[in-house]
């Protein structure tokens, strides 16, 4: 079992993916199981006196996502984290059957078609391709997005910095967004068990590698 606790890199924190198949991002609301409280208090986010930050583990969100075999998005109750593409399969066959496909001509069916369209798009790009352009329009179109990575049907490539003048990166970075088919290719999104199975093989194994986290409280980030 890998150490799980005071992560100090990135490829420790990729490994610890791995091992446990899924990890959010943040806090969970399960003791212990994200991230944020798995890495070194040197990895976490700090302010500065003179306005600035550093945070080192949202750094390295891109190169896991890139180097990484894993999967990210917004995918435990609304809120990011990462899914091994061991468990990929069986993750995206369980979330899909919880809502139809989009229906014809919807607004998430409009979404989906521009990223086939275009391959990939940071967030805002994508928002004034689908005519999200209006005030109040950016959080309207946020909460789509956030659903269709729900259902497993959007998936983040990479994160995308601004440069200063000098060249350097700066910011939160902008979210590079495309399909899992895209990106993973279709046999990805395609799995040999029927979706209840799936679930149960999900929850049988978080009960093993999340030690304190009760069945139920596991089930309802699933």
């Amino acid at each position: 079992m890998m150490r799980r606790e005071n992560i100090s890199t990135c490829h420790e924190l990729m490994a610890v993916i791995e091992e446990m198949g899924f990890l959010p991002l943040l806090s969970s609301g399960i003791a212990g199981f994200s991230a944020e409280e798995m890495v070194d208090e040197d990895c976490r986010y700090v302010t500065f006196d003179d306005g600035g930050w550093d945070w080192p583990m949202w750094k390295w969100k891109g190169p896991i996502i890139t180097e990484g075999d894993c999967v990210y998005g917004k995918f435990f109750a609304s809120k990011a984290g990462f899914v091994s593409r061991r468990w990929w399969n069986d993750f995206c066959n369980w979330r899909r059957s919880l809502s139809a496909e989009p229906a014809e001509g919807s607004i998430e069916q409009a979404i989906l078609l521009t990223l086939q369209e275009h391959g990939s798009l940071i967030t805002r790009e994508l928002r004034a391709l689908c005519g999200f352009t209006g005030p109040k329009m950016r959080s309207r179109f946020d909460s789509y997005v956030t659903r269709l990575q729900m259902q497993c049907r959007i998936v983040t490539e990479d994160f995308i910095y601004p440069h200063d003048r000098h060249g350097k990166e700066y910011g939160w970075g902008w979210s590079l967004l495309t399909t899992p088919e895209l990106l993973l290719g279709p046999e990805a999104c395609q799995c040999e068990h029927s979706p209840e199975q799936s679930r149960h093989l999900i929850l049988e194994h978080l009960v093993n590698v999340v030690p304190g986290a009760s069945e139920s409280q596991l089930a309802k980030l699933l």
